[in-house]
């Protein structure tokens, strides 16, 4: 979900953030950048939310090896995994896939991830419309285009609340990817449609939404925290460079976005991760006393450390990650750009 956040956050200030970048510059920068503006592909917006929604798609598949041991990680220390806490490292888990489960196994919940990234991109971005003209009727925020300040308000509590909108209504699918890339030689889910009737059976509706208060609590920091290292990064670099590219630029700020974004928030991602495989395939339940049980039960039985299991990969994870949407996504929207401008 971390990632899905940072990509919306950087797709929707890289359309959205001009005019805090314009406002602290000289009419000359601000002629320029308006050429740079004039020469992107206009497209519309179904075709905006469909090459967002490929582009993440892509994004995915390529990192889902990193994506999958990132999940496994976060997982151990759940059931009997504690015992192998200290010989656990990336190289050595890659390893034991491969032999174990063929190296197909990295893609693992790879399908559901995309299933759920496509319905997730649109509401995000539909949402985050919606949101910012309704914002943009309370008093004092009304100013937006014409205030620095009450235009990164509107950008954060927008985001955020598109986030969350986004988060809550595709999260039963984002449940069933994360018990499916934890499975190893046991198959006890057998796909998308089996692992929602299986839970639904075992668990009860409500299963679908186990860890739904930690990802919650996770999105609104998350995408705050982007928006504002991305924000403040992107308008200096754009200062200080001016001619700089664009493209590499959101690369450039996005990546280290995402880093600061994780290191920040991580623990939440890895206490979601683990109530949502609670009771999962029948075994029994390990954090019985809510979100602040669960992270005083990981503190004490594997230290401050253990809440941060799996940040290595997750890093590893974040700047291809960003890299491939961005080019995805900008090469889609020069080729659907040419095909309309054909027709």
């Amino acid at each position: 979900m971390q990632t899905e956040a940072r990509v919306g956050v950087a797709a929707v200030a890289d359309g959205g953030g001009q005019r805090s970048v314009l406002s602290g510059g000289g009419r000359h920068r601000h002629e320029q950048q308006l050429k740079q503006v004039q020469h992107q592909p206009r497209i519309g917006s179904i075709a905006h939310l469909l090459a967002g929604g490929v582009a993440g798609a892509v994004s995915k598949t390529c990192t889902a090896p990193l994506a999958r041991l990132t999940i496994l990680f976060q997982v151990q220390g759940m059931h009997s995994d504690v015992a192998t806490l200290s010989k656990a490292n990336i190289w050595r888990e890659a390893s034991r896939i491969v032999y174990e489960e063929g190296f197909t196994a990295f893609w693992k919940g790879n399908l559901v991830t995309i299933v759920h990234r496509l319905p997730y991109s649109s509401i995000s971005f539909y949402a985050y419309e919606r949101y910012k003209h309704l914002l943009q009727l309370i008093p004092g925020l009304d100013r937006h285009n014409n205030s620095v300040s009450a235009d990164a308000c509107v950008r954060l509590l927008g985001g955020g609340l598109a986030g969350i909108t986004a988060a809550s209504v595709t999260y039963p699918l984002d449940l069933v990817r994360t018990r499916l890339a934890a499975q190893t030689n046991t198959m006890y889910y057998r796909g998308i449609s089996h692992a929602l009737y299986a839970i639904c059976r075992d668990e009860g509706i409500r299963g679908l939404y186990k860890g739904l208060g930690a990802t919650l609590l996770g999105v609104g920091p998350s995408i705050a925290i982007s928006f504002y290292v991305y924000e403040t990064l992107r308008s200096r670099w754009q200062s200080d460079r001016p001619h700089d590219s664009a493209v590499m630029v959101s690369l450039a700020c996005g990546s280290l976005s995402g880093i600061a974004s994780s290191t920040a928030t991580f623990p939440l991602d890895l206490v979601r991760r683990r109530m949502q495989l609670e009771g999962a395939a029948g075994r029994s339940r390990v954090y019985t006393t809510g979100l602040l049980g669960a992270f005083r039960h990981i503190v004490r039985t594997e230290g401050l450390r253990g809440l941060y299991r799996g940040i290595l990969p997750e890093y590893y994870k974040v700047v291809p990650g960003v890299g491939i949407v961005f080019m995805t996504y900008e090469a889609l929207k020069s080729c659907i750009s040419n095909f309309t401008a054909d027709d």
